[in-house]
């Protein structure tokens, strides 16, 4: 009977096992490694992965992590393939053949049929000599020393590897494209990943007469009526033109009376914050909401092209609406 000792032990050597087969990939990054990723960067069409039971599980996850960074992919089951499914497949696909020991029967009856399509073939596999190398155009190596499985059957080590390998790829292809954290909540639209995706700065910004705009020549103490009325916390300081020139919020006007005895004889110019972060009514909240987490504070400025303040967004709006 296992000890609590042997019991985590076991999952130590396990977990040392897994890593170390994650650790040898990093030796086999070779020439075969960046042939598969320019194959997958100029496909003109999807990745279709393909490989059956453990691997196969490993290959539905690997083409999501494609789908959701940008590389479009599907998984196909290799058994099914051969009768109907591999209609899926075009001219200008790229396959990413899975198998451990490179000589699954299911998986090589769909070899032909790729061919066929003379569609590119990257095998992974932990066998270099098998016939799903042979016939494949790269081949990337996921063997490992052992399983962490103590009877050495179920993959478990294997698989890691073959995850890890997956993942590299999908990150290197995300960066080859310039995949931003914009395109990567676009994939995302439901829940915490992709809240806001749906709205833009203009959809939630406060605008029209709820804004409270002052004169930088107004003095202190009428902008404290202004900001009291609009309840917002803010007020956006502006020149005779329009232009945004600042911001007085709680925050600033704490500090103000702190600082001076009489404020009688104080103007916006004076005090305001100058240089507000701002943003532009077409970005996505998720970014609005970024700007306010990396500056500490609870709204933006909206502006035009020209600084011209046309609204203000506010944290209380990004929380109401689940952006935040």
């Amino acid at each position: 009977m296992m000890t609590v000792n042997d019991v985590l032990s076991s999952a130590k050597e396990v977990f040392e096992i897994e890593a170390n087969s994650i650790m040898r990939l990093v030796n086999r990054l070779d020439e075969n490694y960046e042939k598969a990723i320019e194959i997958l960067y100029n496909s003109k069409g999807k990745v279709v992965v393909t490989g059956m039971g453990k691997s196969g599980l490993v290959g539905r996850k690997i083409a999501s992590t494609f789908c959701s960074t940008g590389t479009p992919a599907v998984f196909l089951h290799p058994a099914e393939s051969t009768h109907g499914d591999s209609g899926i497949i075009s001219r200008g696909d790229v396959i990413i053949a899975i198998s451990n020991s490179g000589e699954t029967g299911e998986l090589l009856n769909l070899l032909p049929l790729l061919h066929r399509f003379n569609v590119p073939i990257i095998a992974m596999t932990g066998n270099k000599n098998s016939t799903l190398s042979r016939m494949a155009n790269v081949t990337l190596d996921i063997s490992v020393e052992k399983e962490a499985c103590p009877l050495g059957k179920a993959p478990t080590a294997s698989t890691t590897a073959t995850l890890a390998m997956g993942d590299a790829i999908a990150v290197c292809l995300l960066k080859k494209r310039g995949f931003t954290t914009e395109d990567f909540l676009m994939y995302h639209p439901s829940g915490t990943l992709g809240k806001g995706i749906l709205y833009s700065v203009n959809d939630l910004m406060i605008k029209g007469e709820g804004l409270p705009l002052i004169s930088e020549t107004t003095e202190f103490k009428e902008a404290l009526n202004t900001i009291s009325e609009k309840k917002l916390g803010t007020a956006l300081i502006t020149d005779n033109n329009g232009i945004l020139k600042g911001v007085l919020t709680d925050g600033d006007i704490r500090r103000i009376l702190i600082k001076y005895d009489n404020v009688s004889s104080l103007k916006l110019q004076d005090v305001m914050t100058k240089n507000p972060k701002t943003i532009g009514k077409d970005e996505l909240c998720a970014k609005a909401l970024s700007v306010m987490e990396k500056y500490s504070i609870t709204s933006l400025a909206v502006v035009d092209e020209k600084q011209v303040p046309i609204g203000i967004i506010h944290i209380h709006d990004l929380l109401k609406a689940g952006v935040a």
